[in-house]
């Protein structure tokens, strides 16, 4: 039974710290909610501990040890640098100090927010009671109106791999930076395969890449894919190879490899290597929750959702519990999570607010970078066919862009989808120097469903790379029906 609301412990409890957790926490009280969050890890979850902070970091450092070792790119502006050096341990520390710098702020930022850190591992008890297991041991019960489970996401590591976190390890490990090995294999080419593939090879080491799908990088646009493939794959010390299953990885010196085919599954070689990354994906943190307590049942191990963040049992949303961020599934991306975060805290206060997965975007941070946000062609000539009308698509390259010709880093490319009855934009996917910036310029118009003929009119700074977003949208006007 639901407790009387005049005995609550707490307004809101937020399971997990990660970005989701946090924004949710801080934003429920600033708006005058008597606020709890439960971390059995590090504040900050895997974005600020074991992801997204450490590695770009490391990106930093090691684009910036890439940049100076190309002397044919330098050589292009008359200047000649003395042979690059550069120690491991320096550049390992910057990524421990960023990641402690941005974790205490966030745990302060809470603090002083008023809301209470609670350490240890927390889980459903029935509605609106949550169970924590102290540090310590203790175990407790606490109560509340509302139940935000914000737990996250883990590295999925496939059958037959075995894990000993210094041959054989995953993203997790790999942040640290501990030693560069000669030669690594890196199981996937997603986006985290992709950022450290770019890291090892800056830093010196060998790399080959296994992807167990029919071609390498195979969530991205087949068009931004091609181009990619020649600058990050093919002109690097990357072996890269599709159609690949690392169905056994033994840990040691060497670490063994045992490939097969991916779709008869027969052993087809056997590799020996320094070591092994495995960047497989994610899986949701959603063990020990006891969610049973509450009836919900998992979708292949995340937490159902509806748009307001409600968790679902049986397609409808049940009272008084959230669910965002990684364990959701529904886009496993930190900034995501803070939105779903705030939103959730919005409709707790009473606001009627939904989340707009499509203007979200996504960028990979290696050099150059690749960002994307919206649909993807298939996903746009999907939804043309089923609406009835026609997909225009146009691309804007980086060549033609006087910023990146002066930078001497011409290779890019922008491409934008879009419908061609009402111009309205649908997609976009980028490819070159500060990808990862320029996407959220069409990010902003998705959200706000504008069209391609308005954007038109829109002056950009010149010479700026954002031009290449405007000649997109120029070209497209044209083609307006």
């Amino acid at each position: 039974m639901p407790v009387n609301l005049a005995n609550f412990d707490f307004d809101l409890i937020v399971i997990g710290a990660g970005y989701g957790g946090f924004d949710a926490a801080k934003h429920a009280a600033e708006h005058g909610l008597k606020v709890a969050i439960v971390e059995s890890h590090e504040m900050g979850g895997t974005c600020v501990n074991r992801g997204c902070v450490p590695s770009k970091a490391l990106l930093a450092a090691s684009g910036k040890v890439r940049e100076l070792a190309n002397a044919e790119h330098l050589s292009g502006f008359g200047i000649h640098a003395a042979p690059v050096r550069f120690e491991r341990q320096k550049i390992a520390e910057h990524a421990k100090n960023l990641v402690s710098a941005i974790r205490n702020n966030l745990t302060k930022t809470l603090e002083r927010s008023g809301v209470t850190i609670l350490r240890g591992r927390g889980r459903l008890d029935g509605p609106q009671r949550i169970g924590l297991r102290e540090m310590s041991g203790i175990d407790r019960v606490l109560t509340c109106k509302d139940v935000i489970l914000a737990t996250g996401s883990d590295p999925f590591v496939p059958p037959g791999i075995q894990i000993d976190g210094r041959t054989v390890f995953t993203s997790d490990e790999a942040v640290n930076l501990e030693w560069l090995p000669r030669w690594i294999a890196v199981v996937g080419s997603g986006y985290i395969g992709l950022e450290f593939a770019d890291i090892y090879t800056a830093l010196g080491c060998e790399v080959t890449m296994i992807e167990a799908l029919d071609r390498v990088m195979p969530t991205f646009d087949p068009d931004i894919t091609k181009l990619a493939l020649r600058h990050l794959i093919d002109g690097r010390d990357i072996d890269a190879r599709s159609g690949l299953l690392a169905s056994k990885v033994k840990p040691g010196c060497p670490v063994l490899i045992e490939l097969s085919d991916a779709t008869t599954r027969e052993v087809v070689e056997e590799l020996e290597v320094d070591a092994v990354l495995v960047a497989t994906g994610r899986v949701p943190t959603s063990q020990g929750l006891n969610l049973d307590s509450v009836d919900v049942d998992l979708t292949r191990g995340f937490v159902p959702i509806d748009d307001s963040m409600r968790v679902l049992v049986k397609g409808k949303p049940i009272p008084n519990l959230w669910a965002v961020g990684d364990i959701t599934g529904k886009l496993m991306l930190a900034h995501a999570a803070a939105a779903q975060g705030t939103i959730a805290v919005d409709n707790i206060l009473g606001k009627n607010r939904t989340i707009d997965y499509r203007s979200i975007p996504a960028a990979t941070f290696t050099h150059p970078e690749i960002s994307s946000v919206g649909l993807s062609e298939l996903e746009a000539k999907e939804l043309a066919s089923k609406e009835g009308f026609e997909i225009g698509s146009v691309r804007s390259y980086f060549k033609a862009n006087s910023k990146a010709l002066a930078e001497l880093d011409s290779d890019g490319l922008m491409k934008l989808l879009f419908r061609k009855d009402s111009g309205e934009v649908l997609g976009a996917h980028i490819y070159g120097l500060h990808a990862a910036d320029l996407i959220q310029e069409v990010a902003n118009a998705i959200a706000r469903r504008q069209n391609v003929v308005e954007l038109s009119h829109e002056v950009h700074t010149h010479p700026t790379l954002s031009e290449v977003v405007e000649v997109a949208y120029k070209q497209a006007s044209k083609q307006l029906n």
